[in-house]
């Protein structure tokens, strides 16, 4: 591995790996993974290769949104540990040259923070209101909402207060929206950032990236338009300025942006050289397994980030969605969409795992940055069957069980052993682990050479060894329908085959790596690394 890119711009070609903090390891027996589980498993991060770790929310939280509704962006939550764990953590990750992303989250806090609760506690047009977006209701007595925009998680997006005005989240009702009109929501996002790159994070990753910004005319909108609250022109102008604080710090800090845009071009807009560095690639997360998607979607994500001089970001899973195993094995639709997860469609995991070991070998040769959710390089599954009554997404019970939610995705991972909690910790798990992953903990995977831990392993390690899976540029080869090929200089040949039958390899020096068993011939549903 290299020493996390100690030269400039590392961040463009990085393997940057996701924990969501509840779910990676518990280092102190109740059950919730926490910091001091990270830091015990910092080796095996370093030994699976990767440049950086990005951790989700480990602030202050009543964890109405597993962390996402923030109570203070200054601390760490008691049940992850203390900030100078945290800063202990971030040096001991430095010392095996693994950098340290955190998020942070501009668009809403959460309802036990001071500042909604002054709001709530102030006048209708006071200052402290408005730092959010209270407005009055609308209809003679004010009993309706201001207008007619839903919450992500369902139901309206506005909740009425006491006093009879209405509040504006597009999440849970535990998380209102901030009003960035305002200039001290501003400033104090500014200071935060400052505060945690003073305590040595090596970047952000910005949730909501696209929302922060809202239309001040608050207009009804007609199903699916987010025009009013996405990608409004004025996001660019609080980017700039927070480049320019990441810019003003030694060793290359990096912003990367969480958004879900329909058009890349538009999202592409967001990496011009004074505004965030990179933005998680979901075209190509939701895409189907599908030959002409894929090309289609690595064609056109190439082409929109050339023109901006910006480095792609492959992803294929994380903490919101389904985990591609489990996509990648259903019948006709293998893509992903939150209005239907497909939960319950039956999945062919074996198929779901071939194409899965594939995808991995694609995302890890492609020109740009790469995402590993934790636990893909377990080869975990989506876990659809968690009883109701343990579900903590607030999406089950915002659309009353008609959407299951996240949770599937975010059972606590499995370390050793034969039965859960499987090495996690010593208190059991907050959600309950499968009994089937005992064949899939790190341990068992670890020993198994063929292994989906030991294909990441040999993945990312080549692809720091080799010269041409560095930044650069890629070139199509045709090898007939239904086969993915490129090739990238010096000398690496990739192939992916999506057709129903095997297909010669082409010319080569040397098989470098395989998704699958190769002979002679490459099979369905396998990709291959050639040097030539």
């Amino acid at each position: 591995m290299t020493a996390s890119g100690q030269s400039a711009g590392w961040w463009r070609s990085a393997a940057i790996y996701q924990v969501y903090l509840r779910s990676f390891a518990d280092g102190n027996g109740d059950g919730v993974g926490d910091l001091a589980g990270v830091r015990a498993r910092l080796d095996y991060l370093a030994e699976l290769g990767i440049d950086a770790i990005w951790f989700t929310p480990w602030y202050p939280s009543p964890m109405d949104d597993g962390g996402y509704d923030v109570a203070d962006f200054r601390e760490i939550d008691p049940l992850f540990g203390t900030l100078a764990e945290a800063e202990e953590l971030i040096a001991a990750a430095h010392a095996r040259g693994i950098r340290v992303i955190i998020d942070i989250v501009p668009n809403h806090c959460s309802d036990e923070h001071r500042w909604f609760a002054e709001a709530l506690a102030a006048e209708p047009g006071s200052p402290e209101r408005q730092r959010f977006w209270f407005r009055p209701g609308r209809g003679p007595d004010g009993s309706e909402p201001p207008n007619n925009w839903k919450s992500r998680f369902g139901g309206s997006a506005w909740t009425r207060v006491p006093d009879g005005e209405w509040y504006l989240h597009l999440y849970s009702s535990r998380q209102p929206d901030f009003n960035w009109d305002n200039q001290e929501i501003r400033a104090d996002f500014e200071d935060v950032l400052r505060f945690w790159f003073d305590r040595g994070v090596d970047g952000f990753r910005i949730d909501v990236a696209d929302g922060l910004v809202k239309d001040p005319r608050l207009p009804d909108v007609d199903p699916g338009d987010e025009t009013p609250f996405s990608d409004q022109e004025g996001l660019h102008e609080i980017y700039r300025s927070w480049r320019k604080i990441a810019d003003s710090y030694p060793g290359d800090r990096v912003l990367v942006g969480e958004m879900w845009l329909p058009d890349m071009s538009r999202a592409a807009r967001y990496l011009r050289r004074d505004e965030l560095h990179a933005a998680f690639n979901f075209d190509f997360l939701v895409c189907p397994w599908d030959f002409a998607r894929f090309r289609d979607v690595i064609g056109r994500t190439l082409a929109a980030h050339e023109e901006v001089g910006a480095p792609a970001a492959w992803v294929l899973s994380n903490h919101d969605v389904t985990r591609h195993v489990t996509r990648y094995g259903r019948e006709g639709d293998t893509g992903f969409a939150f209005a239907d997860r497909l939960h319950g469609t039956p999945v062919d995991r074996e198929l779901g795992t071939r194409r899965a070991r594939a995808a991995a070998l694609l995302t890890m040769a492609l020109p740009g940055g790469l995402y590993v959710y934790q636990g893909e390089e377990l080869g975990l599954w989506e876990i659809e069957d968690i009883p109701g009554e343990l579900r903590q997404d607030p999406v089950w019970a915002r659309t009353n069980g008609a959407d299951p939610g996240r949770d599937g995705c975010r059972v606590p991972l499995p370390w050793s052993g034969d039965t859960p909690p499987f090495g996690f910790g010593t208190g059991g798990t907050w959600l309950p682990q499968p009994e089937e992953w005992r064949s899939h903990t790190a341990e068992a995977q670890a020993a198994e050479p063929a292994s989906m831990l030991r294909l990441y392993r040999s993945g990312l390690r080549l692809r720091d060894e080799l010269p041409a899976l560095g930044p650069g540029e890629l070139e199509w080869l045709e090898l007939g329908d239904g086969v993915l090929a490129f090739t990238r200089e010096p000398g690496f040949t990739f192939v992916l085959n999506f057709s129903d039958k095997p297909v010669p390899l082409p010319p080569h020096r040397e098989v470098l790596l395989v998704s699958g068993p190769v002979d002679g011939e490459l099979p369905t549903d396998t990709a291959v690394w050639l040097r030539t």
